[in-house]
């Protein structure tokens, strides 16, 4: 399995669930409702920056929605410069030349808008100027930065990855195709914005794909063995307003009740993952994000009921909680009936948002290596309800992979 073994994991995941208790949690301070970028121009205006960095990615830049933001600083005389290259699974080059950008420049704060990647490539900026001396590989894992970052101010254009509360970034080497996250308090944003309204223009799949990452979020932190009572409130709430207003906001964009509540509950289960941790799933996404630039929430999406399907009856009992929460079955019900009516509402969301059921694009032959990756991502770090070995992981890669898409690649 992995060399510390699963009693080797478990002990190291209790002594991080008590320290957790000793460290410097925060949230950001929020902007909310219309108006928030006139709000958050007036903000640095009062903070008086001589400049600021705005990082954006290239389909933000794309179709201009970052200009409201721009248009806003202009009229309040704050001085920026832009950085609007970010791909979806951002690069260390991508961090680099944003670095170049901001140092060139003497900027004195981070601005960024758009989706987790922009936020991951921003976030990952910050902790390069507080440690110049630091590569970013050598910031992968947890807590290795300790040192204030620039203020970021961070808004998003999607609801789903909670990057603005978070204090994780994940990061492409695109030298080894490997996808890794960095965890670090300094990475918390210092002010999120959070307006439904830049959120009105997203695609229908963006809608989906992000939102079923938020849901991922919120059960993955919910199972966990790293709870709260903070946590296991902010999961339920946002699994509940997940339930009640995705597709909603999928079939009508417009509609600016669901794409409030979206927000909400993108930022609550940020919040939850950020305290109670992530688990197998996303560590399975993550290597398929760096092989293939798989994007995130379709990955989560996807792969979310396979993996809660294979834990059992470890899961149980804290699905059906959530089956509760969302009033899926009659309270009478078993948990293990609760459990299976929760995974099956998940793959009917998927279906009606037309999300597919398997992966495209996968080679058989990657399999090995993407299990090794996902393995050494998650273990000894993610406190999750069942440790999978390599084993279980190259099992999970087989159920998830599309045979029939794979895009002309060789099995």
């Amino acid at each position: 399995m992995i060399t510390i073994g699963k009693w080797g994991c478990r002990v190291y995941q209790t002594v991080m669930k008590y320290a957790m208790y000793a460290m410097p949690w925060r949230k950001p301070e929020l902007i909310e409702g219309e108006n928030g970028l006139q709000r958050l121009a007036e903000l640095l205006q009062e903070k008086a920056y001589e400049k600021v960095l705005v990082v954006t990615d290239q389909g933000i830049a794309k179709i201009g929605l970052h200009r409201q933001l721009l248009d806003q600083l202009e009229e309040k005389g704050i001085s920026y410069a832009l950085y609007d290259k970010t791909v979806p699974n951002p690069t260390i080059a991508n961090i680099e030349e944003a670095l170049g950008v901001y140092l060139d420049n003497d900027c004195k704060a981070i601005v960024v808008i758009g989706g987790g990647s922009a936020m991951d490539c921003a976030k990952v900026v910050g902790a390069r100027v507080a440690r110049p001396h630091m590569s970013v590989r050598k910031m992968k894992g947890i807590l290795r930065i300790w040192k204030k970052t620039p203020d970021l101010f961070a808004i998003p254009t999607t609801s789903g990855t909670g990057s603005e509360t978070t204090l994780a970034a994940v990061i492409t080497d695109e030298k080894t195709r490997h996808k890794y996250p960095i965890n670090d308090f300094m990475l918390i944003p210092d002010y999120a914005v959070l307006d439904p309204h830049l959120t009105r223009g997203l695609p229908a799949s963006i809608t989906a794909t992000t939102g079923m990452d938020a849901l991922t979020h919120a059960v993955e932190a919910y199972i966990g063995n790293s709870n709260t009572k903070q946590t296991k409130k902010d999961s339920v709430r946002a699994v509940q307003l997940v339930f009640e207003n995705l597709y909603r906001a999928y079939e009508d964009g417009n509609d600016m009740e669901a794409r409030e509540n979206m927000q909400t509950a993108s930022y609550l289960a940020g919040a939850a993952f950020t305290r109670a941790y992530v688990g197998n799933i996303h560590a399975l996404a993550h290597a398929l994000g760096g092989a293939y630039g798989t994007p995130h929430g379709l990955a989560n999406a996807v792969i979310l009921p396979y993996v809660l399907e294979y834990y059992g009856s470890a899961v149980y009992k804290k699905l059906a909680q959530l089956a509760d929460a969302v009033e899926l079955c009659p309270l009478e019900a078993s948990d293990q009936e609760k459990a299976g009516a929760f995974i099956q509402e998940i793959r009917n969301m998927n279906r009606r948002m037309q999300i597919p059921e398997k992966i495209p694009g996968m080679r058989k032959k990657d399999i090995r290596v993407l299990a090794l990756r996902a393995a050494r991502e998650a273990n000894p770090l993610y406190p999750v309800p069942v440790i999978f070995g390599r084993r279980e992981f190259e099992e999970l890669y087989n159920l998830v992979m599309d045979e029939e898409r794979l895009y002309g690649y060789d099995k």
